[in-house]
């Protein structure tokens, strides 16, 4: 069941206002009953202005008024014809115009500390655009000489969880023959060259 919008308020409220039963008021707010007489009591919510349920249009009089003539009935929320909240499309991150000037710098520093994350990952992780991208790796961007690369999540521009996320898809998204030669060149640097190696460089 849908709660009002600021349930302990509106308790207080019903309280003063009305003959309800601890109970329905409650059941109404989503609070315990002992809750609502400790609010009745004076214990709790001392001070507290008490929301208006029917100015706020999450009950009439008429609704209170017929629960009021039955201890076992139940206060029932208003139906409310209101425009839902539209959800935001999928886009690019907003960030707050203070930060904006940081983005080249986070670019840069995410370019030299990750090169394997695409632009459109990091499109996506710092809310910035590919020709901005190309800009500050080319060196073109109108305010290349200032731009010094520091950490994204540390300028606020992303989360850590975030750019972790980021850099797994990266590393997922890999060519598995990259990986294989990545693992090669790793063992052959570990494990030393080869007999095979080494008789090569014996007979030159």
């Amino acid at each position: 069941m849908a709660l009002p919008l600021m349930p302990k308020a509106t308790a207080v409220w019903l309280v003063e206002n009305t003959g309800l039963t601890f109970d329905q008021i409650a059941e109404f707010c989503g609070m315990h009953e002992l809750e609502v007489q400790a609010i009745a009591d004076d214990e709790v919510a001392v001070g507290m202005v008490g929301r208006d349920p029917v100015a706020g249009g999450e009950l009439t009089w008429d609704e209170i008024r017929r629960v009021e003539k039955d201890p076992n009935a139940k206060l029932q929320m208003r139906h409310q014809d209101l425009p839902q909240p539209v959800a935001r499309a999928k886009g690019p991150r907003y960030t707050p115009v203070t930060k904006r000037g940081d983005k080249p710098d986070a670019i840069a520093w995410l370019l030299k500390t990750y090169p394997q994350l695409t632009d459109a990952q990091l499109c996506k992780l710092i809310g910035t655009t590919k020709p901005t991208i190309a800009s500050v790796r080319d060196k073109t961007h109108w305010n290349s000489q200032n731009i010094k690369p520091r950490n994204p999540v540390l300028l606020g521009l992303c989360s850590q969880r975030e750019m972790e996320a980021a850099l797994e898809k990266a590393r997922k998204g890999r060519p598995a023959d990259e990986e294989e030669e990545t693992e090669t060149v790793s063992g052959l640097v570990e494990g030393g060259a080869g007999a095979g190696d080494t008789a090569e460089y014996d007979a030159d």
